[in-house]
């Protein structure tokens, strides 16, 4: 019969070990369901992927690196991810509206179109520190 510290010990590890688990299966499952085909046969990932391949000729080194910017409250850890996803939202914008260069009204209006409403706020302070105008993206950022 387990007693006194040591019961207590494996009790805190087991417990640990089921939430560090169930957090991780969460985010595994969140990429597996983006993953899966939809309709179209092509997965949310994959659009993503064929978007910036499409559109990588159209981005300048100025434009990467204000990119590079605005993820940067992001932790490092998912900063990859997050630049990802925009950049793609960027590509599908570019593409559709068959640009010959991605400029930096279609990465703050991608930026808007792929992140949460939380981090518009982020965006709002940082355009206004560059002096860049935020009122023709008003419509989107409500």
């Amino acid at each position: 019969m387990l007693e006194g510290w040591f019961l207590w010990f494996i009790l805190f590890w087991v417990i640990t070990m089921i939430v560090l688990l169930s957090i991780g299966g969460f985010f595994m499952f969140r990429k597996f369901l983006k993953r899966l085909p939809k309709e179209d046969g092509r997965s949310e990932l994959d659009w993503q992927d064929y978007y910036i391949e499409n559109s990588r000729h159209l981005w300048s080194n100025e434009n990467k690196q204000f990119l590079d910017e605005l993820v940067t409250p992001v932790p490092e850890l998912f900063r990859d991810i997050a630049r990802a996803k925009i950049a793609g939202k960027i590509g599908e914008l570019a593409l559709k509206e068959n640009v010959a260069a991605i400029d930096q009204r279609l990465i703050i209006k991608g930026y808007i179109l792929a992140t949460p409403k939380r981090d518009h706020t982020f965006l709002k302070k940082h355009l206004r520190d560059k002096n860049i105008d935020i009122e023709p993206y008003q419509a989107l950022l409500k």
